[in-house]
């Protein structure tokens, strides 16, 4: 096992070295990988010991350990007390039998994807990987396989970037519900056990209730460290309640740590965040579940799911369409965004049919209308169209219902993008911002046609709009116009 006062010299010998110090000043240095910006598109996943119940959502461990919950009386109907019967029983259970990483690097390939996020370590504290930080990992228990190891080896054989999540800082606090009855969380807790620490849950925007010690948060920045130094992630996400006042030191330390490190290895990374925790500018913030209503200077990501109830797999997920998650990537992209789509393996390690058929129909309509969303950039506006996007985290669980004069725009080179969100029956489109006296274009427009069709769309500027009449293209999917500029 490591040892934790050598590997904390290391952290700061390194940054000591380094070009980033553990500074605002000096992280907000940082600059976008340009990779990142013209990525997209990415692959979350959310596998795990939860994908063992696969009931609920991935706070299973948390809420089988609340008295009354829906998730308690599962677990009691189904395995027992968790006297008797803990998370931890789980653990031998997950044994990934059928996870295969080549076909999942050629199923995310075929779905378009450009970077692929596995979680590496969710807020029960199990690691998906090799690791000298605690023996409650992969490798050394369930599947007893390197399972971020093995990806990470799939992923970039098929040409996909690695970058992984770290959930890890609720685990401060996750499983302490199991104190409140005779459960199998019992103290005395120490450093090293699975449910170590189990402290108070407090209310999650407070941003200075029930602070993480100093021994909690040097393991944290450890095991933080640690992936990085192993897997070499080009973007390392963080969830939620790091934003707390305990962790500001601890944040600055890891950032700077882990861009030292990308500039020794040569590679471009980026840190994900949400809440405001590390200072804008010095890493790329991310909206859970949501989106922004209108187009921002700055990189942002949005994460979301394939399902509307859950990011692991469970036997009742409420899954979207894949019309709804492109109508959503194409609006973030608009807005000068990147969509990264969570997917739920089963715990055996295969991928659910809905997931997939998801995944392929995306790639499907990626294959024909991608060069209108990699390496783009935004235009002048987002778009044009009546319907609001609401924006904030937590928006996407009502479908949005787009019109045929919903229109976003991209731009690369000289080619204007114009992605119709929903096509009109009459294949007639007027693309309002770019009428003759428009204040967004008053330029030249040398072609006009749609992408994936063979037919020759006919149009024409007028005062009300660039009119693009296709009266044969018939799709239940965006169509993208492709307009040429001199």
């Amino acid at each position: 096992m490591v040892n934790p006062s050598e590997y904390l010299q290391q952290i700061d010998s390194v940054i000591a070295a380094g070009k980033f110090k553990d500074s605002w000043a000096s992280l907000s240095k940082f600059e976008v990988p340009e990779w990142y910006r013209r990525a997209k598109f990415g692959i979350f996943i959310h596998w795990g010991v939860y994908s063992v119940p696969a009931y609920d959502s991935e706070w299973y461990s948390r809420n089988m350990y609340i008295e009354g919950s829906k998730a308690h009386e599962h677990h009691l109907a189904t395995y027992g007390h968790p006297r008797d019967f803990g998370y931890k029983d789980f653990i031998p259970m997950f044994r990934a039998e059928k996870f295969d990483a080549q076909a999942w690097a050629s199923l995310f390939k075929q779905a378009g994807a450009r970077y692929v996020m596995p979680v590496a370590e969710h807020h029960d504290g199990f690691q998906m990987y090799r690791s000298s930080i605690s023996h409650y990992n992969t490798v050394e228990m369930g599947p007893e396989r390197d399972l971020l190891g093995e990806m990470k080896t799939a992923f970039e054989e098929q040409g996909l970037t690695l970058t992984v999540s770290s959930h890890r800082a609720e685990h401060w606090f996750f499983m302490s519900h199991g104190k409140a009855f005779d459960s199998d969380i019992k103290e005395p807790l120490a450093r090293g056990d699975f449910y170590w620490p189990a402290m108070p849950e407090p209310d999650h925007h407070d941003l200075y209730a029930s602070p993480p010690d100093q021994e909690f948060l040097e393991d944290w920045l450890i095991r933080c460290c640690e992936l990085v130094d192993e897997y070499r992630p080009s973007v390392f996400y963080f969830d939620w309640w790091i934003q707390h006042s305990a962790f500001k030191p601890y944040l600055k330390k890891f950032a700077a740590y882990y861009y030292n490190r990308g500039e020794e290895w040569g590679i471009p990374v980026a840190v994900n965040y949400k809440h405001d925790a590390f200072m804008f500018g010095c890493a790329v913030p991310d909206v859970e579940r949501g989106q922004f209503a209108d187009l921002k200077p700055y990189f942002w990501q949005t994460d979301t799911a394939v399902a509307k109830n859950s990011w692991c797999h469970t036997e009742n997920n409420d899954y979207k369409t894949a019309g709804e998650l492109i109508r959503d990537l194409v609006d973030i992209v608009s807005k000068n965004g990147s969509l990264l789509l969570n997917i739920g393996p089963k715990a055996d390690g295969s991928i659910p049919d809905e997931d997939r058929e998801i995944l392929l129909a995306i790639g499907e309509w990626l294959r024909v209308n991608g060069e209108a969303i990699y390496d783009t950039t935004y235009w002048r506006t987002y778009g044009e169209g009546p319907t609001e996007v609401k924006e904030g985290q937590f928006t996407d669980g009502v479908t949005k219902s787009f019109t045929s004069e919903d229109i976003r725009f991209t731009v690369k080179e000289n080619a204007l993008y114009a992605t119709v969100l929903s096509y009109p029956e009459d294949g007639i489109v007027t693309i309002r911002s770019l009428a003759e006296k428009s204040r967004h274009f008053q330029g030249i427009i040398t072609s006009v046609r749609l992408l994936g069709h063979d037919e020759q769309p006919v149009w024409e500027r007028a005062e009300e709009g660039l009119r693009v009449v296709a009266k044969n293209v018939k799709s239940d999917l965006p169509v993208v116009i492709k307009i040429t500029l001199d």
